[in-house]
């Protein structure tokens, strides 16, 4: 009988469903009636009605009514397990307000320990040796000589100090508001000139000179944040002092900066340009204003106590670009997380220099074989598909590791020494539907994106409109990616300040009706462009490599001669005589490749020797003739190969590593490298030892 069905609607002797908890959640409106989700009657989906039981029902009916009376009164009680239905989403629809996803984290570093594990075995199979060691020398090396020079870095800071007390204490020229901020600034340039040009000079390997150039610039953002505002309170306090005796045209306003929209100024008489009148401002109203500013927003400091050299190192430790008077602390320093960080810190470097080993440097190495056996630019194109898909995985994970090792780890290592409690160092940038506008690098970094707000976009809409200011912020990001790019390729090439340009325009695409609050596509576009921008970078350094070899490759040979790179851009191949018998011009960059072929200290002199060096300038008379300076000294002096067999060559750099015993293998002639199943002998530099190429 239907009237015996729970589910059914309850009529003359119909059954009513159970009723239903009170307090539903906001998100289960969206599947209720509005009758339903207004009224919220007791019996939920049913009509509502209460049948009355009459006097003579059977007891069978009346147990069941008081059951049901029992049941809304008093919480349910049931003999058989009873599953509790309502309207509700599942955890990832859309409506869900559900964000705990924890244990994908817990995934992540599982998945890694299980990726870790097995490489080891395999290599253990393979080779013998549980892990790789190609990438850690490119680590390892300039480590002295990057820990002394960061330090002296550091310590050199600390001139703002000394330079900003004698701002203060002069009335003269050196006053902040007259040359003091020229001053500054001066020091602030001579301070990045040098320390940007030191790696240079060392000729260090890119990973020290990128790290050191990072964290240059952070150095950089720190000082001047620290000099300019107190450089502002300075002339503040000179203000406040200038009221004890005050003229009758010194009661204009203290100068307000433009705020952004979350922290609104209170409502004044002031003007839109952030000015009162004269006529308005009450001498108490601008001392006090003045005195606000110069008291920290905890109220346990104000300026000048500040300036002491233990303010000044607990604000270079303190995990922020933008100085404050005080910050937050928490109430003690917890040496346990502090030790769990620093452990996390270089258990990421090992992971990070792991999957270069096993998942990035074979995929480069084995794409460039490939590309090496094909000719047409549909294969090649192909080659290149399949590499980028390859490096997809791998690439994601070293950005992700990247990001916990300076935002979750580093930082918050640095926020537990000196007790920083403000620890918002990033917020759901995965989450970002602008990649190429504002909210990715405003959730990416916060600090960056603080400092940039605070010290380049605030400060230049005191003199331009909005539009100037974001450009002006735009540009002076671009140079600091640009500085990064340079480290790595040494050469000023514009491309980051092309790439970080290009976004301008871009944001107002992205604003458009068309894309613009499509959330989801936005976001898959998001992802896609940090994957395959970095895959593909790596895969078009590659092809610029195998092209290179390549052109080297095919180059006529004599199998008693040998073949060279001179230090004028021409790879010449001489025959046994010593006369060149095929020749083939070099770029610049070019050059550079094959200088990163070489080991840490050989690489170093090329590197020096042949920056700025472009072999297409050079005259048909230079190649064919190359001056003694230029030709290999063992054509002239053939018994300089026996000293070379007691040095054999250093091991070579991260760029090629198939076959490395041919590097190692000293040569004179073509011939001895065949030999050894190698193939040409090359050499590169009057105190370079020839050595024998891998097979082509």
């Amino acid at each position: 009988m239907s009237s015996m069905h729970p589910n059914v609607g309850a009529g003359a002797n119909g059954l009513r469903p159970r009723a239903a908890r009170a307090n539903k959640h906001q998100s289960e409106d969206h599947y209720l009636t509005p009758s339903a989700s207004v009224d919220r009657m007791p019996s939920d989906l049913s009509s509502g009605r209460s049948t009355p039981v009459p006097e003579d029902a059977p007891p069978s009916v009346q147990s069941i009514s008081c059951a049901r009376k029992q049941v809304r009164a008093q919480a349910r009680r049931r003999l058989f397990y009873s599953i509790e239905y309502k309207p509700r989403v599942s955890h990832f629809d859309p409506n869900s307000d559900y964000r705990d996803f924890r244990g994908f984290f817990s995934l992540f570093w599982v998945s890694l320990f299980i990726m870790v594990m097995t490489t080891v075995v395999r290599n253990i199979k393979d080779t013998g040796h549980p892990l790789r060691v190609q990438v850690w020398s490119l680590l390892s090396a300039n480590v002295w000589q990057l820990g002394l020079c960061d330090l002296a870095m550091v310590s050199s800071t600390a001139l703002s100090l000394p330079l900003h007390l004698n701002f203060r204490k002069s009335e003269g020229w050196l006053r902040w508001s007259r040359g003091g901020m020229i001053l500054q600034s001066s020091f602030q340039t001579a301070w990045l000139t040098l320390w940007v040009a030191l790696p240079f000079l060392l000729h260090w390997t890119w990973t020290a000179q990128v790290f050191f150039i990072l964290h240059t610039l952070t150095l950089l953002m720190k000082m001047h944040s620290y000099a300019f505002y107190n450089g502002h309170l300075s002339e503040t306090e000179h203000r406040l002092s200038a009221l004890d005796k005050p003229a009758p045209g010194f009661l204009s306003a203290a100068v307000r900066y433009p705020r952004s929209e979350s922290r609104p100024m209170e409502e004044s008489t002031e003007s839109d340009n952030g000015k009162d009148d004269e006529s308005q401002q009450p001498l108490s109203k601008l001392r006090s204003d003045l005195a606000m500013e110069l008291t920290s927003p905890l109220g346990q400091v104000s300026y000048p106590q500040n300036l002491t050299i233990y303010n000044y190192m607990d604000y270079l430790l303190c995990p922020t670009l933008c100085y404050e008077l005080e910050y937050p602390r928490t109430k003690e320093i917890r040496w346990v997380e502090i030790f769990f960080k620093t452990l996390a810190v270089f258990g990421c470097i090992f992971l990070l220099t792991h999957i270069s080993e096993e998942f990035i440097v074979p995929v480069l190495d084995e794409s460039a074989d490939r590309l090496q056996d094909v000719s047409s630019k549909s294969e090649k194109a192909l080659i290149l598909a399949e590499t980028i898909s390859m490096l997809l995985l791998p690439f994601m994970i070293t950005f992700l590791l990247v990001f916990l090792v300076i935002f979750e780890y580093t930082l918050n290592a640095f926020a537990e020494i000196t007790r920083f409690a403000d620890r918002k160092f990033y917020a759901d940038w995965w989450n970002s539907c602008d990649w190429y506008g504002l909210e990715f690098s405003r959730e990416w970094n916060i600090p960056v994106h603080h400092f940039l707000r605070r010290h380049v976009y605030f400060s230049s809409l005191t003199h331009f409109s909005s539009s100037w200011a974001m450009f002006i912020t735009f540009f002076v990001s671009s140079i600091g990616h640009e500085l990064v790019m340079g480290c790595i390729t040494k050469k000023i090439r514009g491309y980051g300040i092309l790439a970080m340009m290009m976004q301008l325009p871009i944001v107002a695409v992205q604003r458009s009706k068309l894309v613009k609050g499509r959330k989801v596509f936005n976001n898959v576009c998001f992802w896609i462009s940090m994957i395959i921008g970095l895959s593909l970078r790596a895969a078009s350094m590659e092809i610029a490599r195998r092209e290179l070899r390549s052109i080297l490759s095919s180059l006529r040979t004599d199998l008693e001669g040998l073949k060279h790179v001179g230090d004028d851009g021409i790879a010449r191949s001489f025959n046994k005589d010593g006369e060149v018998i095929d020749f083939v011009r070099l770029t610049g960059e070019q050059m550079m490749i094959i200088a990163a072929t070489y080991s840490h200290e050989e690489q170093a002199s090329l590197t020096k020797k042949w920056a700025g060096v472009d072999g297409f300038g050079v005259s048909d008379q230079q190649i064919w003739f190359p001056s003694i300076d230029i030709r290999p000294p063992i054509l002239d002096n053939p018994e300089l190969f026996d000293a070379y067999l007691g040095h054999s060559p250093a091991p070579r750099g991260l760029l090629d590593q198939r076959n490395a015993q041919c590097y190692v293998m000293p040569c004179r002639w073509t011939s001895h490298c065949l030999m050894f199943n190698c193939s040409d002998c090359w050499a590169s530099d009057h105190h370079i030892v020839p050595h024998c190429s891998p097979p082509y």
